[in-house]
This record gives structure tokens, C-alpha cells and sequence, in this order.
């Protein structure tokens, strides 16, 4: 019997939406806030909505696309 990998939801994404860019992304828009503008509350409204976002991508969407099926269809109707 063959053996099947784990479904990775990653692989179906491009580079620019892989989970290094993500949490890259916000980091560079969270510390170039402080660096332009040296307003910590201006520096904390920024992060607020992006570290949502990041959370989001990188830890619940994953989770959702396995539980969901999506992928199984996906590579079944591919391969």
C-alpha cells in the first residue's frame, strides 16, 4: 500500500502567501510603523488588525482547510 502524506494546505498556495511571508509581511509593517512615525500608539492601532490578520493565515486557516475537506477533493480531482 502506498503511503499518503499529510495534506498541507501550503502547497497550494504561492510563495507570496506561504506562512514566512506572512508573519515577514507584518513584521515589516509593524516595525517600519515605529521606525516612520515613533508613535506607540499609532505603532499599536497598526499591529492590532495585522497580527489579527497574520493569526488568521498562519494558525486558523490551515486548521480550517484540512477540517474542511477542501484539499482531499482538490487532489483528488488533480492527481
Amino acid at each position: 500500500m502506498s503511503e499518503q502524506k499529510p495534506l498541507n494546505p501550503w502547497d497550494y498556495k504561492p510563495w507570496w502567501c506561504q506562512p514566512w511571508s506572512i508573519v515577514l509581511t507584518s513584521v515589516i509593517l509593524i516595525s517600519g510603523s515605529w521606525f516612520l512615525f515613533k508613535i506607540i500608539w499609532l505603532t499599536i492601532f497598526v499591529s492590532i488588525p495585522v497580527l489579527i490578520w497574520m493569526g488568521f493565515f498562519v494558525f486558523i486557516w490551515p486548521k480550517l482547510m484540512i477540517r474542511s475537506g477542501i484539499l482531499e477533493s482538490y487532489q483528488k480531482e488533480n492527481f
